[in-house]
């Protein structure tokens, strides 16, 4: 298969060494275990779409905000259910850790076989494998046809950047997205700057080849100050003060960069996941703001959505709350006049 050449400005890799290998998955039902209530993070409880299965009217390019799902997966998810030996699970970990932003994915059981589509992410916990298809294919798809990925990616390096970790990335990703040297810095077009102190589920691990971490929304000032309603999914964001080399640290004049994976959550600790791209010390590392930073339009897979801020799902409910309050108290004043 032939692969695009790394040449953004300035910036050399080791892209001659890489390896691809094949990894597969099948689609994965979406999951309920006990009950289907989920304890939000004010106390009320919700029933609500989750993670797993074949979304269709939810794709990278959209809105992550103001959604009634809870970690929703854009488009399609894989996890594998091989045994291998010595593990359960060592097949679908392989899955996680090989598997990098980019890379291509064909369908090889079902109606739907021969149809390609591109991975967009991975999420922790459940751990899936998330690929973009066309509507019509997806249409096509059933919960377990499976698909393979050309995973291509793990062990890239950036030349000239020994401290700087890359993660999670394909060539071709890496290309399209266009980081460029400049005064011996790397520069990377980011749609959000998120302070670290926001970071929630999956901070701690020690390793990012696997999963992501999650921006909490729990704080109506920290979302409005900086503009989380208007995170879409597949969008690049920079997380400040924050160590992914080795693992998801907090970590002063460090910064992380990565792609929004799944939607907002209502659980305590949970929201918009990120899955980890690059990090290091931000004298060598910086994000610049550019509003069109979305794998979506950088791989050509669809058009995103103009960016619009949403409240996340409490919030909106308790705005409703207040509306529904004032217009009786009004209806009130009104009956006794």
């Amino acid at each position: 298969m032939k692969q695009e050449r790394i040449t953004p400005e300035g910036l050399r890799t080791n892209v001659d060494e890489l390896v691809m290998i094949s990894v597969m998955g099948e689609v994965c039902s979406p999951i309920e275990r006990g009950t289907p209530w989920r304890i939000g993070y004010d106390g009320r409880v919700r029933a609500l779409p989750g993670t797993g299965g074949i979304v269709l009217n939810w794709r990278v390019g959209d809105p992550c905000v103001g959604l009634a799902g809870d970690h929703v997966e854009p488009a399609v998810s894989i996890r594998s259910e091989s045994r291998s030996a010595g593990t359960a699970d060592g097949a679908n970990q392989a899955l996680q850790t090989y598997s990098c932003a980019g890379n291509q994915a064909v369908i090889v059981s079902g109606r739907a076989t021969g149809g390609r589509g591109i991975v967009t992410g991975k999420h922790g916990g459940i751990d899936n494998v998330l690929i973009d298809f066309p509507v019509e294919t997806m249409r096509r798809l059933a919960i377990g046809d499976r698909i393979q990925v050309w995973a291509y990616g793990l062990g890239l390096r950036l030349i000239d950047f020994p401290d700087l970790a890359i993660w999670n990335c394909s060539p071709r990703f890496l290309a399209r997205w266009g980081p460029v040297v400049r005064g011996g810095r790397l520069h990377a077009r980011v749609t959000h700057k998120v302070p670290a102190r926001v970071m929630g589920s999956g901070l701690g691990k020690n390793n990012v080849l696997r999963g992501d971490y999650d921006i909490q929304l729990s704080d109506p000032d920290m979302v409005r100050r900086y503009g989380l309603g208007s995170l879409r999914l597949g969008d690049v964001v920079a997380i400040l003060d924050a160590d992914n080399r080795f693992g998801r640290s907090r970590l002063g004049g460090h910064v992380a960069i990565g792609l929004v994976v799944h939607g907002e959550s209502t659980v305590a600790g949970h929201g918009p996941g990120v899955m980890s791209l690059l990090s290091g010390p931000a004298e060598l590392l910086q994000p610049e703001i550019c509003p069109n930073a979305n794998i979506a339009r950088f791989l050509d897979i669809r058009t995103p959505r103009p960016a619009r801020a949403a409240l996340p799902l409490p919030a909106r409910e308790q705005l409703e709350a207040k509306a529904r309050t004032g217009a009786r108290a009004k209806q009130a004043r009104g009956a006794e006049l």
